[in-house]
């Protein structure tokens, strides 16, 4: 097992790692900013060491600072956690090559995946369903280009290969205006990924966001932990998820979950990872892989009994997976609603001390976070403050579990977006399970 383990993350998920760690008997190292000195796991780490001021660019992005922290605790191993570095293969690469551990896929494989083109053509390979598309950058000739969106048929979606977060994406429902939607699209991702490459998919007008969770050991085996659903976001931000997600066409549903654990093998994945898909009309179409654990991953963990964090960091001390694929049964279902430090009206960062804070309890509820009264939410990172989870032995009960513990949860000092989370677990449609992507941006257009 892993000797020390340098958690080069902030907030919820870096002492979520922390306890995994603990369990596990592993000393930890928190890595943290000017700004993140009161931070819960700095305190009950074994050691912490401060990169920089406040700014992620300057501290919690900092490669040399992050790795001369491990230098200096004598750390084996990095977990980058999701967000920042967690998905940046030139510091998968640099931290192995400074003779640590990078729990992670290998940086060739972040690569492989991170390229949106590369990925598309690599799960075709190994069989996984994709979006009808350009198969690869859009060409050159705006004849070929237009031959393409007519075989695909409209409306289509321009996407940057290097994109991500929901940028760099436009819809185009007709060919007058494909050429100029292209050249757009083009000069907005060389301007913010450095890369104009972009490609061509079929839009799905009614989709939902349905993902597979994976373990591999990059040493022959992987499994899958069956699906989620991520369907309610806002401005392609996710809000709310649920595993595992209702109402799949069950014959469907059995080829992907093969499809997910056939390609980990395929490219030789190392670690934990989620294929995310578009599941329209009893169709699934993947979209993007994403090389490092999940904010929803907790759900997954309800409803399997499987701790993905453990699993992790066992896989990068070069053990086998402890689970096979008949190991894994679904017991139950989970929802996970994520507390930013926001208006729930207007969504403007609310960052402050809080004054008070009371997570909620009872069987089967979970809450991840990092709030105490008396700390103060910095301005200068992700609004997330926490992730409150239920399970329940089927879909209602969980769902009647969650607006209990939404109602006992108390955060003051500072807005949060309970309130909506409160008003979603009881919408009629979402109760019925199986609401779209833009499900949520039309219920606040209202």
């Amino acid at each position: 097992m892993l000797d020390k383990v340098l958690i080069a993350n902030r907030g919820e998920i870096a002492l979520r790692i922390l306890r995994a760690c603990k369990e596990l008997g592993i000393k930890t190292v928190a890595v943290h900013s000017k700004a993140d000195r009161e931070l819960m796991h700095v305190r009950l780490a074994d050691e912490a060491v401060c990169i920089g001021p406040a700014s992620s660019a300057q501290s919690y992005l900092n490669i040399p600072a992050l790795i001369s922290a491990a230098e200096v605790t004598d750390a084996s191993a990095i977990h980058p956690g999701y967000g920042f570095l967690s998905e940046n293969a030139n510091f998968a690469e640099q931290v192995e090559r400074s003779g640590f551990v990078f729990i992670g896929p290998r940086a060739e494989t972040i690569r492989l995946m991170g390229d949106k083109v590369s990925a598309i053509e690599a799960m075709k390979k190994a069989g996984v369903p994709t979006v009808p598309g350009s198969d690869g950058p859009v060409p050159d000739d705006p004849q070929q280009t237009l031959a393409i969106a007519r075989r695909i048929g409209y409306p289509v979606i321009i996407k940057a290969a290097a994109g991500g977060g929901g940028r760099g994406m436009r819809v185009v429902h007709s060919e007058a205006h494909l050429l100029s939607s292209i050249s757009v699209t083009q000069n907005e991702a060389n301007a913010a990924f450095g890369d104009g490459t972009v490609y061509m998919e079929k839009f799905l007008e009614h989709p939902r966001h349905v993902e597979v969770q994976v373990l591999a050991d990059g040493q022959g085996n992987a499994v899958h932990l069956y699906d989620r659903d991520c369907s309610l976001q806002r401005r392609h931000q996710k809000v709310l998820e649920e595993a595992p997600a209702p109402h799949l066409d069950q014959e469907a549903r059995a080829r992907v979950l093969k499809a997910c654990t056939d390609a980990c093998l395929t490219i030789n994945y190392r670690g934990a990872g989620t294929f995310e898909f578009l599941y329209e009309n009893g169709q699934f179409f993947f979209i993007e892989m994403n090389t490092r654990v999940q904010v929803e991953h907790p759900v997954t963990e309800m409803v399997t009994g499987v701790d993905i964090v453990k699993e992790q960091l066992r896989i990068a001390a070069g053990m086998p997976l402890s689970i096979t694929q008949d190991d894994v049964q679904l017991n139950g279902h989970a929802f996970e609603c994520r507390i930013n430090a926001e208006d729930s009206r207007t969504f403007m960062p609310s960052p402050g001390k809080v004054t008070l804070y009371h997570a909620p309890g009872g069987l089967g509820v979970r809450m991840d976070s990092h709030l105490y009264t008396g700390y103060s939410v910095p301005p200068h990172y992700d609004s997330l403050i926490g992730k409150l989870i239920t399970w329940g032995a089927s879909r209602e009960i969980a769902l009647t579990r969650m607006r209990i513990a939404l109602d006992e949860l108390l955060v003051e000092g500072i807005k949060t977006n309970i309130d909506l989370q409160k008003d979603l677990v009881r919408d009629s449609h979402f109760q019925q399970g199986g609401v779209n992507i833009h499900y949520l941006e039309k219920k606040l257009a209202q």
